[in-house]
């Protein structure tokens, strides 16, 4: 590492945790959620304000490191092996304007804490399948979650951002400043700066009829080909997935769907009981059930849908959009990873889009993947010595089954770490992604902020 700046100017510029990798607590610092992206960074700093990350960032341009950043690492993809890592998870500053119905949201803030605070308020917040996942990243990646179809991206609420950009200044980001950054922070990602704080706009909403439906593995390709055929006309209020899950013999998977292979139906819908339990009961009706919770939920409890991890560990994901989907589309998915079928995959799964997704909002705003009508989520068995060939050539088989259902244009937070340079471009159409690094282009011209396959 070239210096020119000492680290010991930077821990008394900045009051957070400033680490290189002989240093103890340096593991414990970068360790993201994804186990088996081991970060290695040249030096990482703990930020505990706005004030830090300038520290920081004038640090990095001194001594010419790339600049990257992690909240709670559900992104991480692939080790960071270099530069400089900003970890923003103290950034946990959150507020409510209950008359604006504007959540000023600090950079290390999960979706959990928001979902809490709102509630109180008779509000909710747009959110993914996770309460535990950072609410900042997320968004930036526009964000897909179980209130989709009905409400949109996550991203289309955002109303702002204030960020540090690469000369080391403060700058906003909203409807009136700085607008061609605004569009670019919603659904762009990342390559402009470090976001430290989001103004997110939230809806009134207490609670959701909601939950998922298990099934067994003799009634998986009734209830998928079904809930096919049901999604061409569902709902725009109605919000569902569908999982193919191949559940370990563990203590911690309850003792029903213990070592079993299920597929679980997700539901949500944004009102009451009546009218949730009508549009529901076609997809109650689909088979019997093993488990069924849905049900009326509160807003703060939206992570139970999907129930995904809480805890850290390895993981290998891919996925991608989908066009329209049909029985053809299902005869080949079956064919590759039906129930009868050896595949080292824990989760397939497919959620429908459209209604509010379709719909950009007035002012535009960079998310890609609006023409797509279905996600596509695979999620390998959680063994490192798979993650490299096995998984790879698994996942590829499928994708290529399923080739002619495949969306040309995905999103990137569907596009895993975005290192490959064709995933990349596919995150966006033509237009935006070239516009996109455009602006990246004029708000970071010597790259700074390492991000996407050219990053340095």
């Amino acid at each position: 590492m070239r210096t020119q700046l000492s680290l010991e100017e930077l821990r008394a510029a900045v009051a957070g945790p400033v680490l290189s990798p002989s240093d103890g607590g340096f593991a414990e610092e970068v360790s993201a959620f994804n186990r088996s992206a081991v970060h290695t960074p040249d030096v990482v700093v703990g930020v505990t304000s706005e004030a830090d990350v300038v520290e920081a960032v004038r640090f990095a341009v001194a001594n010419e490191l790339s600049v990257r950043m992690q909240a709670t690492g559900h992104g991480a993809e692939s080790a960071i092996a270099d530069g400089l890592l900003i970890t923003t998870r103290r950034l946990d500053a959150l507020s409510i304007d209950p008359e604006t119905r504007i959540a000023r949201i600090g950079a290390g803030v999960r979706w959990s804490a928001v979902l809490d605070a709102a509630e109180s308020l008779g509000l909710t917040a747009i959110v993914g399948a996770s309460g535990n996942v950072g609410a900042v990243g997320y968004t930036l990646g526009g964000g897909l979650g179980p209130l989709s179809r009905s409400h949109g991206f996550s991203s289309d609420y955002a109303r702002g951002f204030t960020l540090v950009i690469a000369d080391g200044s403060i700058v906003n980001a909203n409807a009136e400043e700085n607008i061609d950054l605004f569009w670019a922070l919603r659904g762009g990602k990342g390559g402009f700066g470090v976001v430290t704080e989001m103004q997110f706009e939230l809806v009134p909403l207490t609670e959701l009829y909601a939950g998922s439906i298990f099934f067994d593995a003799p009634n998986i390709e009734t209830v998928l080909r079904s809930w096919i055929d049901w999604s061409a006309t569902a709902d725009d209020q109605v919000t569902t997935s569908v999982a193919i899950l191949r559940l370990p013999d563990f203590d911690a998977i309850p003792e029903p769907l213990r070592g079993r292979t299920l597929l679980n139906l997700r539901f949500a819908f944004p009102g009451g009981a009546a009218e949730g339990e009508r549009l529901a009961a076609p997809l109650r009706g689909l088979a019997p059930a093993i488990i069924d919770t849905i049900g009326v939920l509160p807003t703060s409890k939206v992570g139970l849908i999907h129930n995904d991890p809480t805890e850290p560990g390895p993981g290998w994901v891919t996925g991608g959009l989908l066009s329209d989907i049909d029985q053809d589309f299902a005869t080949e998915l079956l064919a590759k990873i039906g129930h009868e079928q050896p595949v080292p995959l824990i989760v397939v799964e497919l959620r429908h889009l459209g209604a509010r997704t379709f719909i950009d909002v007035p002012e535009g705003s960079a998310v890609g993947g609006r023409a797509s009508g279905y996600t596509l989520t695979i999620v390998g068995v959680p063994d490192p010595g798979l993650f490299a060939e096995v998984l790879p050539a698994v996942a590829g088989q499928l994708t290529s089954a399923i080739a002619p259902w495949i969306s040309p244009e995905t999103t990137i937070n569907f596009a895993g770490d975005g290192s490959d340079a064709e995933q990349f471009r596919l995150a966006w159409t033509p237009e935006v992604h070239d516009r996109l690094a455009a602006i990246r282009g004029r708000w970071d011209p010597r790259r700074l902020f390492a991000y996407g396959p050219v990053a340095g």
